[in-house]
């Protein structure tokens, strides 16, 4: 299962999906928005994506995920829209016959789906917002609140 989803993402369900009986474990990642970032105060997320070319990159890691270890099943999902602080942004599941395998290739999986995947984040602060990722690029801008 890779997906962009536009609503609360199921860690159950996700679970569910990957987990067979050979595995001895299942390693669930939920990276959730936090409150602050680069030494601001969020006030919520804004996630925008390609959803198709997404979910074939994602698809993608999954493949060279089972190419590098011995896991069972790969799962990832992302959320688009708006997410409250402690909302799950993405989830992402693996299972494998041990933990250690599970582990390394659950870490590899949000490390590349940051490096590869059409996926946009915007920080909302109480006094402006920034696309993640876009800082150093030419056409990046911060863009301020003006107060009514």
């Amino acid at each position: 299962m890779f997906r962009i989803v536009d609503a609360p993402i199921d860690d159950t369900a996700l679970e569910d999906e990957v987990r067979t009986d050979a595995d001895g474990a299942v390693i669930v990642f939920r990276g959730v928005a936090r409150r602050h970032s680069r030494g601001r105060e969020v006030v919520h997320l804004e996630y925008e994506a390609y959803p198709e070319m997404a979910e074939k990159v994602m698809a993608q890691i999954g493949d060279e995920i089972k190419e590098r270890w011995p896991v069972s099943r790969v799962a990832i999902v992302h959320r688009t829209g708006v997410l409250e602080i402690g909302q799950a942004s993405v989830m992402i599941a693996v299972a494998a016959p041990h933990r250690r395998e599970a582990f390394d290739a659950a870490s590899y999986a949000i490390d590349r789906l940051k490096q590869i995947v059409p996926i946009w984040k915007k920080e909302i602060w109480s006094d402006g917002s920034q696309w993640i990722g876009w800082e150093h690029e030419s056409h990046a801008h911060d863009e301020r609140v003006h107060a009514t």
